[in-house]
């Protein structure tokens, strides 16, 4: 019998874990780690050759659906610009954080961490080309990009390096259609545009749609040219490619609005073969339905780069390790938008969309500033005001329904409320309790006025506040579902909560009551001794029910004293029940003179100068009479 040494037994076993090795991994990731490359574009719903769209010239991101996956159900979790991409930043929805206001600053928590630093942290080279607009004061570019910058590029990394690279193009956004192109340079032909039926057949809609479309051709071809650098580059095999828009857009009634039209966004994904672990389907070119949303990407950037995902996240990885079973909803939030306070909630499933909303005394088409510089938002008005549009036309211009019910499969754009039929009674209940349970779950800050949350976050992030100890958020979300109900049954709820300790339910009880109309008259002599409270917020919306059950002249004076305030969005609010309450008397008109002449700074576009401006524009106010001269 042969004897072996102990060197062939040393060369046996390392053959063996050799072999053991080598077969173990086979289907198993590579170690290298991938490079990213995120390619944003801004205010564009899937309006691309790729998702059937036969009015789009996309080629570019029709060619990148052919080699990657194309997700059919991706969602901004905002349809607006700031608190969507503070989403996407932090992990966290916007409302979770109190980041939900458009352009608002407050601060960010400790416990939360802008995804960068995870993948720095594993080393890759990060940069930014180059939006922030993170709707947080506590997010400084140059500390969470290695660079931030219009010159910002993977190219500047260190030799073997791996990247991650996200290149924005504002070439799509809403700001193109401000000023019209000349119709014969046009390269989409208005008379071909299929009009969605919330819009009147006006020139001015048909030509914004057209030129939209010319610059979505125009932003496909700029991603084209990214990709041909990557290519160049030598790049492509080792990189992974995201492509998507940061909400929808961009004619009015789809950016700021919860509708599909303002959320739903294209998602395409190139996998190269080494990674194919990661494939979400079977082969390149295949359609994705999973409902994802951008809450959802930072925890699938870890998966992807091995990095366990910390518990604080509130979405789920759809790529990678991590990856877990398809959720069943996806939700969306709408605060503050500019200069008008407005609050709607949205769960999406595969099919079905429902949208509760939280102001339904305000109509959905505030007029906003920004907004009505598009020519056609204003000749919608316009054909409004003339008596030339149809039911579906006219809603935009009313007040909104307190929940609503879109068969999304059967109904795209989303005209038909199933709300109230009786045969979709267990689908409403489904996605109303889901809404809730959501809110509750995550911490929904929005159920705190704005103007009291700027109190709080003097002291603490709202993110630190809401998991304190120190507030009820279920009781305060009770009182707003009773009082958004409009029911004269819950009086005597309302009349309680008015007299609440917490001032965020004293505003709901306040709330509910204007909902109420004459119902509310009496509990008058509470909601006069309501216009005493210490919440600006409260005491507009106390002003505003009592101008609808006749006494003006006090509501009058509350609504004066709280735009002569030292707090901001206390005095926006005002300005929007000023603005409803349709008092455009001299003595009105002089305190919101005297209110921008108090202000230090005429120069910096707050909110609530915006607000005043709309309202002095509308009563044919001349402010260089007044000797205030606005630069914005």
């Amino acid at each position: 019998m042969r004897k072996f040494k102990i060197s062939d037994v040393l060369i046996l076993f390392t053959s063996l874990v050799f072999v053991f090795l080598v077969v173990g991994c086979q289907g198993k990731e590579p170690l290298e780690l991938p490079n990213i490359l995120w390619l944003t574009s801004e205010d564009n719903s899937p309006f691309l050759g790729c998702y059937g769209d036969a009015y789009a010239t996309t080629p570019n991101l029709d060619n990148l659906a052919s080699e990657g996956f194309l997700y059919t159900h991706a969602y901004a979790n905002a349809p607006v610009c700031a608190p969507a991409r503070n989403t996407i930043l932090t992990g966290i929805y916007a409302i979770s954080g109190g980041n939900q206001h458009m352009r608002s600053s407050y601060p960010k928590s400790e416990t939360i961490k802008p995804y960068p630093e995870y993948l720095k942290q594993l080393g890759y080279y990060c940069t930014n080309n180059s939006k922030t607009d993170y709707n947080t004061s506590s997010a400084d570019p140059d500390a969470i990009w290695d660079e931030c910058s219009r010159e910002a590029h993977y190219k500047n990394r260190k030799d073997s390096q791996p990247f991650f690279a996200v290149f924005n193009t504002t070439i799509s956004h809403e700001s193109s259609i401000h000023n019209s192109i000349p119709g014969e340079n046009l390269r989409h032909k208005p008379e071909d545009v299929k009009l969605p039926p919330y819009h009147p057949d006006t020139p001015e809609l048909r030509h914004d749609w057209s030129q939209y479309y010319d610059k979505v051709e125009d932003m496909d071809a700029q991603i084209g040219k990214w990709l041909k650098e990557l290519d160049e580059a030598g790049l492509a095999e080792n990189t992974i490619v995201f492509y998507y828009g940061d909400h929808g857009g961009v004619l009015a009634r789809s950016k700021r609005y919860v509708y599909e039209s303002g959320t739903r966004v294209p998602f395409i994904v190139r996998i190269p073969e080494k990674y194919k672990h990661l494939f979400p389907a079977e082969k390149p070119g295949s359609k994705v339905d999973r409902l994802i949303s951008f809450v959802d990407l930072v925890p699938t950037l870890l998966s992807i780069t091995g990095v366990d995902i910390p518990d604080y996240l509130q979405g789920d990885a759809f790529l990678g390790e991590q990856k877990t079973k398809d959720p069943e909803y996806a939700f969306m939030f709408r605060g503050r938008m500019d200069e008008r306070y407005d609050m709607s909630r949205a769960v999406r499933d595969k099919k079905y969309r429902y949208i509760r909303n939280y102001m339904p005394h305000r109509i959905y088409g505030q007029h906003l500033e920004y907004l009505w510089r598009a020519p056609s938002i204003r000749s919608w008005e316009q054909a409004y005001q003339n008596g030339e549009c149809n039911k579906d036309q006219r809603k935009f211009w009313e007040t909104k329904p307190k929940e609503e019910l879109y068969d999304t499969e059967n109904d795209p754009w989303e005209v038909n409320n199933l709300a109230n039929d009786p045969q979709y009674k267990d689908v409403l209940e489904r996605m109303r309790n889901a809404n809730k349970n959501w809110l509750i779950k995550i911490n929904d800050t929005g159920f705190i006025p704005e103007a009291d949350m700027v109190e709080i976050t003097r002291d603490v992030p709202m993110y630190d506040y809401m998991r304190s100890g120190k507030i009820n958020l279920e009781n305060i979300i009770n009182a707003a579902e009773v009082a958004t109900m409009g029911n004269p049954e819950n009086l005597s709820a309302l009349q309680n909560y008015l007299k609440d300790e917490d001032s965020s339910v004293r505003y709901w009880g306040a709330l509910g009551l204007l909902l109420l109309g004459n119902s509310a008259d009496p509990v008058k002599k509470d909601l006069v001794a309501a216009l005493n409270d210490p919440s600006s917020s409260v005491k507009s919306v106390t002003a505003e029910v009592l101008y609808s059950l006749g006494e003006q002249d006090i509501a009058r004076k509350a609504l004066l004293e709280v735009i002569g305030s030292s707090n901001e969005f206390g005095r926006c609010y005002a300005l929007n029940s000023i603005d409803v309450t349709q008092d455009s008397s001299s003595v009105v008109i002089d305190g919101v003179i005297e209110m921008m002449k108090s202000l230090p700074d005429l120069s910096r576009n707050q909110y609530d100068l915006r607000a005043a401006k709309v309202l002095l524009d509308k009563w044919g106010v001349d402010l260089a009479e007044y000797d205030i001269n606005l630069d914005w």
